[in-house]
């Protein structure tokens, strides 16, 4: 073991950080205090305008923009009083991360200064739109962009070191109106599905009410010690190791999984959750993960707009938090190779008033508009499967998606088995009665009944309903919750407005008849996407072909669902997206993708040229040595390790060779000679001494923190 790699693991070791620092006092007075929220917001805005503000917020009222300048005002001034100096307008462009650009306060006065902050510079901002990802939108010398402040996601304050910036959520558009971020198009989507919702409620009798979609966006991670991070030149570059063999042990034993959580990473976990809970996140679950090393973060559910800006900073934090502990949190779908990566899990439910139309009550098989808001929900991921796998694509997900740990690249539903039992009734006449959930004993007298749920949790399913709500799966964890949601909305819009325009045709007295006879007639044309069985088998692959469900493996392939001709009109018909913005998304995709490819080969081409090799040949160096002086002195010989190590650096330089000319050509040849050149390095790991090998392995990075 080389020096570095011995006296990282000895820092570590001794780190007092790994114990347990507790808090002296439970204490969340403190929840919220950096969001201009509805309760600062009424300590510090006159009546009226709190009113008027709150009428925009919980009610979608269009936005008074007399109000403004008070609005500016009281926010300037609990900003100060927050200590903030600075201001931003914080969005999130085509990049994937979020934006600032802050500004001062500051306004001179003569010879002095006052601090001033206008209702101009709350609800529009002017940023630089040029140097942003676009996909044709706008080019180098079409530099102007907006910024628009969305008052349905409360300001908050970030601190850093000893200074602190108001940060202004806002939506990002090119000076022609088209949007550049994953903001607007979520926007637009949710006034898509309300007004969908509303008109299907219509159908049932219900009033007017507000739609309200909800989200809980499950983040999971790695942490590895910093020192292990600044060791590895493809962490720090590609986000992912390219090389590393399997330790003997890593996942196998399930022992992480939900085990005590170390102290370390404990108290990180408190750290993080303090920041979070400052800014209003309902941080609310947290655990080991399956993998070692691996974690999750899980927060309560909240309006999917505001859930999706919270989810960003969730990962800001993770990241901010972890530097601070001397740790570097991870957020690509799989930075280490044969052990699970990271998702996000998007559970989404949609709710009309106080109801949440995807909760099923008591007895599922009566609730009528729990029946046609699930139907709904099945024609549309059937019908729009392509849309829901290309918000997955993405460089990372590709090696995440289809393992033994994620669902597969084949979009399909799970019920559970009481749902079935009703959707199978409900296609072959009037469904009476359903399978009840029932008690569960566990076998020892001591312990009492427990409550059964009505479906079981299928981790292999795509899309799977889960009690009152649709989690789906397969979201990498570094990516925006934008997309999915985007397209969840609009799909279940279309959905419910195809069902809405046959309801409306009706009269009261063949409503229910009518009714059933739409609800039968899509179980029946969408029923093949309904799964409750294992999805990672090969036998699910051979039955999902069976059925004519699309396995769309590689995310380059994906992609092509944004520009597919009946998707661009679905989108425009719900003025969610343009033609235009449609195909930009596109571009943007598909640039990042060769990027991310082209940048993992010449780091993979580097490391093992610059600095794997040269200690490869001085292990063999050694060995020859020592070959020479076991005969000088007839001693055994290691010739046949000394030839393995030149069959192994003479197979290297081949691999490097490879990739240099790979490199030059198309992604997939890129990727094949990445994998090659990482089989012929991780068989020299084996074999290489340890003292020789330059990079920390994966039984340190994984296990020593």
């Amino acid at each position: 073991m080389t020096n570095t790699r011995m006296e990282t693991i000895m820092k570590i070791a001794a780190d007092p950080s790994t114990s347990i620092m507790l808090p002296q006092q439970a204490n969340i007075d403190f929840y919220g205090e950096d969001v201009f929220n509805a309760d600062t917001m009424r300590v510090y805005l006159p009546k009226q305008t709190y009113e008027k503000l709150m009428a925009t917020i919980d009610e979608g009222v269009a936005l008074d923009a007399t109000i403004a300048g008070e609005v500016a005002n009281a926010m300037k001034k609990w900003a100060i009083d927050r200590g903030a100096t600075h201001f931003t307008h914080w969005f999130l462009p085509l990049t994937g991360s979020t934006a600032e650009k802050h500004d001062s306060f500051l306004e001179p006065e003569g010879c002095k200064a006052i601090l001033a902050f206008s209702g101009k510079n709350l609800i529009v901002g002017e940023p630089d739109a040029s140097s942003f990802p676009s996909g044709g939108l706008r080019s180098t010398f079409e530099a102007r962009g907006y910024t628009a402040w969305d008052p349905t996601s409360p300001a908050f304050i970030k601190r850093h070191g000893n200074g602190a910036t108001l940060c202004i959520p806002t939506a990002f558009c090119s000076y022609t109106g088209e949007a550049l971020d994953k903001k607007t198009p979520l926007l637009r989507s949710l006034q898509a599905l309300s007004k969908s919702t509303r008109r299907l409620m219509t159908c049932f009798k219900a009033g007017p009410k507000k739609t309200t979609v909800t989200l809980g966006a499950e983040q999971e991670y790695f942490l590895i010690d910093k020192r292990f991070y600044l060791q590895r030149p493809d962490l720090y570059q590609a986000g992912r190791t390219l090389f590393g063999a399997a330790p003997a042990k890593h996942q196998q034993m399930d022992d992480h999984y939900f085990a005590s959580i170390p102290a370390r990473i404990l108290n990180f976990m408190h750290d993080v959750e303090k920041e979070l809970w400052k800014l209003g996140i309902p941080a609310k679950t947290r655990h080991n993960e399956v993998a070692p090393a691996q974690f999750e973060l899980a927060p309560m559910f909240e309006d999917v707009n505001l859930a999706c800006d919270h989810n960003m900073l969730v990962m800001e934090t993770l990241q901010k938090v972890a530097d601070r502990h001397g740790l570097v949190c991870l957020l690509h779908e799989k930075p280490f190779a044969g052990v699970n990566g990271s998702g996000k899990h998007n559970n989404w439910s949609v709710s009309y008033g106080k109801g949440n139309l995807l909760n099923p009550g008591k007895d599922p098989h009566q609730n009528a508009v729990f029946l046609t808001t699930l139907c709904a929900v099945i024609y549309a991921v059937d019908t729009h499967a392509d849309l829901l796998r290309m918000t997955c694509a993405g460089a990372g997900n590709d090696h995440r998606l289809g393992a033994n740990e994620a669902p597969p690249a084949i979009v399909s539903m799970y019920l559970g088995d009481q749902l079935m039992d009703v959707i199978e009734q409900l296609e072959k006449g009037t469904p009476k009665s359903s399978k009840q959930a029932g008690a569960m004993r566990i076998g020892a007298d001591m312990l009492p009944p427990l409550p059964r749920d009505a479906t079981d949790r299928n981790r292999t399913s795509t899309f799977a309903f889960t009690g009152n709500k649709f989690e789906f799966r397969a979201p990498g964890s570094s990516q925006s919750c934008s997309e999915p949601n985007v397209v969840l909305n609009t799909i279940v819009a279309e959905a419910m407005d195809m069902i809405a325009s046959q309801l409306e045709k009706l009269n009261d007295k063949d409503f229910n008849s009518g009714l059933q006879k739409i609800l039968q007639k899509i179980i029946k044309e969408h029923k093949r996407v309904l799964f409750n069985g294992n999805g990672y088998t090969d036998d699910w692959v051979k039955e999902a072909k069976r059925r004519g469900l699309p396995n769309i493996s590689s995310s380059m392939e994906a992609l092509k669902a944004l520009i597919k001709k009946e998707n661009i009109a679905l989108f425009e018909k719900y003025q969610v997206f343009s033609r235009r913005e449609l195909e930009s998304r596109y571009e943007v995709n598909v640039e990042e993708y060769h990027k991310r490819i082209h940048i993992e080969g010449e780091v993979a081409r580097d490391m093992a040229k610059n600095i794997i090799l040269p200690k490869v040949m001085e292990a063999y160096t050694n060995a020859l040595t020592i070959n020479d002086l076991a005969k000088k002195q007839k001693l055994p010989t290691v010739n046949a390790y000394a030839k393995q190590l030149g069959t192994g650096i003479s197979a290297l330089m081949d691999s490097i060779a490879a990739l240099e000319k790979a490199l030059n050509g198309k992604h997939e040849g890129i990727l094949a000679s990445m994998k090659e050149l990482r089989i012929k390095v991780d068989a020299l790991e084996k074999i290489v001494p340890d003292d020789k090998w330059p990079l920390p392995k994966y039984r340190e990075m994984l296990f020593i923190y």
